[in-house]
């Protein structure tokens, strides 16, 4: 799908101006600040009050809450309700829910839970299958393995991978995280105050960044890891 133009302002001012285009998985990196949220609530329909949107697409999905485009959320302690049992916040036929559990490696027995009842890994696996439960089109991720531990980070993405070629989604992440992008994204976009500095095929962007920008991001994410090229 391809994103011709989104443009988001507020009081005259311009907040984000940008294209691009997501053929299977993209990243859109940026820092606090960048405007990588607030392209996801553009495509959600869910801006602040005041804020005003236009969007240009090029593409059968439909934005806004029409059940092509689904959200995973940072926090998943904080994206269920916590008084509710894990199956009544489903809206899906009991045959999808348990298909969706078993791709996912949840017990079915954790329907019958609520979700502080729950791991932190099981939670975003829940809400996962929830995003995914009405078949989208296009599956929004806001940053959902900061929340999570090393471990349950790099499952998280395995499982992600595994899903997307199961259930034929496509992917927009939006992080600051590089590390978690190369692992989970084909290619990358990497936004500044609203602006795209970079984009391309994620290996190509990483080993020779052409942005100093980019340059400085990589660097910051690498800085504490072993990297190869």
């Amino acid at each position: 799908m391809k994103i011709k133009k989104l443009s988001i302002d507020y009081q005259d001012k311009k907040l984000v101006d940008i294209s691009f285009e997501v053929n299977k998985s993209l990243a859109l990196v940026g820092q606090s600040g960048s405007g990588k949220s607030l392209t996801l609530k553009a495509l959600l329909e869910l801006l602040p009050n005041g804020m005003q949107s236009k969007i240009e697409i090029d593409s059968d999905v439909k934005i806004g809450r029409s059940g092509d485009v689904a959200l995973v959320v940072q926090n998943p302690f904080t994206a269920l309700s916590p008084l509710t049992k894990i199956k009544k916040q489903f809206f899906a036929p009991k045959e999808r829910i348990e298909q969706l559990f078993n791709e996912l490696g949840l017990d079915l027995a954790l329907l019958e839970r609520f979700p502080p009842e729950l791991s932190g890994g099981q939670l975003q696996r829940v809400v996962i299958a929830i995003a995914i439960s009405q078949k989208p089109k296009l599956l929004l991720l806001d940053e959902p393995t900061t929340a999570l531990d090393p471990q349950t980070r790099i499952s998280i993405i395995e499982l992600l991978k595994e899903l997307q070629e199961k259930e034929n989604f496509k992917m927009l992440f939006v992080t600051h995280d590089i590390a978690s992008a190369q692992s989970l994204c084909e290619d990358i976009c990497v936004i500044k105050l609203g602006k795209l500095v970079e984009c391309g095929k994620m290996t190509n962007v990483v080993n020779n960044p052409q942005n100093e920008y980019t340059k400085t991001l990589i660097e910051a994410n690498f800085a504490n890891r072993e990297y190869r090229k």
